[in-house]
């Protein structure tokens, strides 16, 4: 999949150009301010290029979901008051998205400056990728980028209305470079990793993630299972799983995956068990076969760490995609802390490792190792529909590169 990104452009198609860049600024916000300024940060790279090459930035975004109604707790004042840290020209919130107010920030604009529209999901139009809605915001300028991967596979006004009024005036839609970063190391290692090539798939319920276990299990040498999902693959094997979350209707699909995967797939050998999933639970570690009633399974054991490490130690490509356990809760993170460990030593000695976004990313920050993966993907959903082989629509929609 080889799109046109922002390096294609000639720069007199940037130098006093208005350029409408799609950002993903969907980000945590408590009392008013950014909690994580991860996709704040990703962007920096593309937005400093345009205004290196004196572009007019005109940056659209959503924040939460408003359900196209004006409410003050889903503004962008607090990442545009968070995007002005980084950057060494002011960052002006226009609190307008379409409307004359925006319209006349935007045709006062000059080359180097930065302005930010507001929330595009106050509009009802947003979501339901109105026409009139896309035609506003195509005409607001001369070149538009995509550099909102999170929110990549959205078919809305502002991921694939706009910029596809654009393409029929003849005007240049391209990606960031976020967007470009996340389009090479997913689509490299689904289309030619480095052997070995081992995924990680966990986090609660198969349901969720079944498209995209059967999409990587022919392309992988080893699939590692964990996180609550791995019960519904312990019910199949018929073993007693306690109070543990199951997906009753999923296990006969995780007999079958056994049966297919033979020993591609790996899973948990021991778990971590408490009666409740709260701080301070008094904890147990038990082998799978012996999770005892009345408890639940929240964690990987040690015995699991270790041989999930082994297989780690000799892969070449790595995408992990999910929690080994209820990694927000203190007595439940052991497990996920040191698969990240482990996914960041192999980085360090050569390995190409790709961390899912949604709580994967977020488990990998709070260990501190997030700069130490080879990339931490922005988008969780879009991840996920990527890895499944799914087409994105605001990846579909932009430029293609001929070479």
């Amino acid at each position: 999949m080889k799109k046109k990104t922002i390096k294609d452009l000639d720069a007199r198609q940037l130098s006093g150009g208005r350029v409408l860049v799609r950002v993903d600024y969907n980000v945590p916000l408590k009392d008013g301010r950014v909690t994580d300024d991860s996709r704040i940060r990703a962007t920096l790279p593309t937005l400093r290029h345009l205004l290196e090459h004196s572009a007019c930035v005109i940056l659209m975004s959503h924040v939460g979901r408003p359900k196209g109604e004006w409410k003050d707790e889903y503004s962008l004042r607090p990442a545009a008051d968070t995007l002005a840290q980084f950057m060494d020209v002011p960052v002006r919130l226009v609190p307008d998205v379409v409307g004359s107010d925006a319209r006349d920030a935007v045709a006062a604009m000059h080359g180097g400056e930065i302005l930010m529209l507001e929330n595009t999901r106050f509009l009802p139009g947003e979501e339901t990728n109105d026409p009139h809605l896309s035609e506003q915001l195509g005409g607001m300028a001369s070149v538009f980028v995509n550099d909102a991967f999170g929110a990549a596979h959205r078919a809305h006004a502002s991921t694939v209305g706009a910029p596809e009024v654009m393409k029929r005036e003849g005007k240049p839609v391209v990606a960031g470079l976020l967007m470009d970063a996340e389009l090479r190391f997913l689509g490299n290692a689904l289309e030619s990793p480095e052997r070995p090539f081992v995924a990680i798939l966990a986090g609660a319920k198969i349901s969720g993630k079944i498209d995209v276990i059967e999409s990587l299990l022919p392309r992988v040498d080893h699939l590692v299972i964990g996180g609550a999902m791995a019960n519904t693959f312990f019910r199949a094997m018929g073993l007693e799983t306690g109070d543990s979350l199951v997906e009753e209707d999923r296990v006969e699909m995780a007999r079958a995956l056994l049966e297919r995967a033979e020993d591609k797939l790996v899973l948990p050998v021991d778990c971590v068990v408490a009666e409740e999933a709260e701080p301070g639970a008094n904890t147990r570690t038990v082998d799978r076969e012996e999770i005892p009633g009345g408890w639940k399974a929240l964690d990987i054991g040690p015995r699991s760490v270790a041989r999930f490490r082994e297989l780690l130690a000799g892969a070449q490509t790595v995408i992990w995609n999910g929690p080994m356990g209820m990694f927000e809760v203190e007595p439940f993170r052991g497990g996920t802390n040191s698969v990240a460990r482990a996914v960041a030593d192999i980085t360090r000695t050569g390995a190409t490792t790709i961390v899912g976004g949604g709580d994967t990313a977020a488990a990998v920050k709070e260990a501190g190792l997030d700069a130490k993966m080879s990339h931490v993907s922005t988008g969780g959903g879009a991840s996920l529909e990527f890895l499944e082989g799914r087409t994105l629509p605001g990846v579909a929609v932009l430029d293609d590169r001929e070479d």
